[in-house]
């Protein structure tokens, strides 16, 4: 018997193990974030990214998880595949921030001209590889220049102590590859494309082949031709006799020969704690899935080992600290029905959080419960997010003593939380009689989240309002963002972009 429980218990830790760690494992293409990483290895990255908000315990998480990571390996070399996993709590902030509101939700992520402030949209295609792929694709920066034989010479003419290097195509489509092999290499190798049909810059470098990647060094009129198979590792080791790529993107790893191969698997054996170590790598291999060793430029198939970023603590954002004595009330305090039924009770309304206050408003405790609502949204205001609104809901409004009546709340002399939704018609209580701010914030964080029980929210407390303002709970987004290289348009082409360059 004792042993049975022992076996029971290892088994429960177990999978408590597995749920904390998420439903993707270390050798998934996909990077398995927080909320703490966002910011370095997401939205200053001049890569485009898209990030899955997911919960473990979620039925369509787990169904998205193969076409996700299929993508995750098609992406490779191209784009960033990232996941949150906002059933940690270290991470319920940050997904309320993002206004994630169920799951999964998909957020595509790409640069701009605002270092660290990209641009974020929905994803809201469909939940397949192929429209995954196609979408971050489609959103990956152009920064490839477009030439022809008459804009050829004056091109070359131009920064003449930089490296270039021109892609020879018989597609005027530039591919989403090129355009990530630009970003590896931007403001140390310009990278410029030239079709099949200019027959004089094709002449001039004697290309026979399509397509051809050749590099003209800093200073030199003489160009090298790459020589075999063009794919993204093979060019980014190509460019990179020049000058190594960009910090956020790591150059190529070195394929290696069996008998390599064969000595790391005697290392692995001889050592318990190699395969340990390897989950621990460094903070800029988080960004090994921007550029893939084995990706092809047609459709790159091989997925990247994926370690979980290694945040250093100067990374790692400091923790908005409010001193209680300057906490002021700034929630708004409601004495007229007709206001608070216009922004919390009607039919149309969403979540509010409403204190409904004692006849004594100046009380510990109610001082303490308006001061701690104050503090969660200077909190959030503070970082740039927004939450739904937080009203305080005075003794002398009509409709304070119909709620603590009709919800069965109970005194008028103490303060009573509840969280209400007019369009879906529940509400939530507010469970303990303690008001700090880190015991609210916990009870809000369950309510964005859509965890705990709700109950039915009465017709007698509702009318039929006219929408409050829309904007009451909408998280905001951060500026639009390009990298600061002016983006070059394709030219239109009835052909798709897929498996060519």
């Amino acid at each position: 018997m004792v042993r049975t429980t022992a076996l029971l218990a290892a088994t429960a830790a177990l999978a408590l193990h597995a749920q904390a760690e998420g439903i993707y494992g270390k050798t998934s293409g996909v990077l398995q974030i927080t909320g703490m990483d966002y910011d370095r290895v997401i939205a200053k990255s001049n890569y485009t990214s898209i990030v899955e908000f997911y919960a473990p315990w979620c039925g369509h998480c787990k169904n998205l998880k193969p076409a996700y990571e299929t993508a995750a390996k098609s992406l490779a070399g191209i784009a960033k595949v990232a996941a949150v996993n906002c059933d940690e709590e270290i991470n319920k902030p940050f997904c309320g921030q993002m206004g994630v509101q169920g799951f999964p939700t998909l957020k595509i992520v790409r640069p701009s001209k605002k270092p660290g402030k990209p641009k974020v949209e929905d994803y809201q295609g469909a939940r397949s590889a192929k429209g995954i792929v196609d979408a971050v694709k489609d959103k990956v920066p152009n920064i490839v220049k477009r030439l022809n034989d008459k804009s050829l010479a004056g091109w070359l003419q131009e920064n003449k102590d930089s490296a270039k290097a021109i892609l020879f195509s018989d597609k005027g489509v530039v591919s989403a590859t090129i355009r990530a092999l630009a970003i590896d290499f931007a403001g140390l190798v310009s990278v410029a494309q030239v079709k099949k049909s200019e027959k004089a810059a094709v002449e001039k470098y004697g290309i026979t082949e399509f397509p051809s990647l050749i590099l003209i060094p800093a200073g030199s009129d003489d160009s090298i031709k790459h020589e075999g198979k063009v794919d993204k590792a093979a060019m980014v080791d190509f460019l990179s006799q020049v000058a190594p790529p960009n910090p956020d993107c790591p150059a190529p790893k070195e394929k290696r020969s069996k008998a390599k191969r064969d000595d790391k698997k005697v290392s692995k054996s001889s050592s318990k704690f190699a395969k340990a170590s390897a989950s621990h790598k460094s903070a800029d291999a988080s960004s090994a899935a921007a550029t893939a060793t084995d990706e092809t430029v047609e459709e790159p198939i091989v997925p990247t080992k994926s370690p979980s970023p290694n945040v250093k603590d100067e990374d790692t954002p400091k923790p908005i600290v409010i001193p209680a004595e300057d906490i002021k009330p700034t929630i708004p305090l409601i004495a007229e029905s007709a206001e608070l039924q216009s922004l919390c009770l009607n039919e149309k309304s969403k979540t509010c959080i409403l204190a409904i206050l004692p006849k004594d408003e100046s009380s510990e405790a109610a001082k303490t419960a308006v001061a701690s609502l104050a503090s969660i949204h200077k909190k959030y205001d503070a970082a740039g997010a927004r939450l739904f609104p937080f009203v305080g809901v005075t003794a002398s409004n009509p409709v304070a003593a119909s709620l603590l009546t009709t919800l069965g709340l109970g005194s008028d002399e103490q303060v009573h939380l509840i969280a209400t939704h007019g369009k879906r018609a529940w509400y939530k209580k507010y469970p303990s009689t303690a008001f700090s701010a880190e015991e609210i914030e916990k009870w809000v964080d369950s309510i964005r989240m859509d965890e705990g029980k709700k109950e039915k929210l009465p017709n007698s407390i509702l009318v039929a309002g006219e929408k409050p303002d829309a904007t009451a709970e909408k998280v905001a987004e951060p500026e639009p963002v390009k990298i600061e290289v002016e983006e070059v348009p394709d030219e239109p082409e009835t052909q798709p972009e897929h498996n060519e360059l």
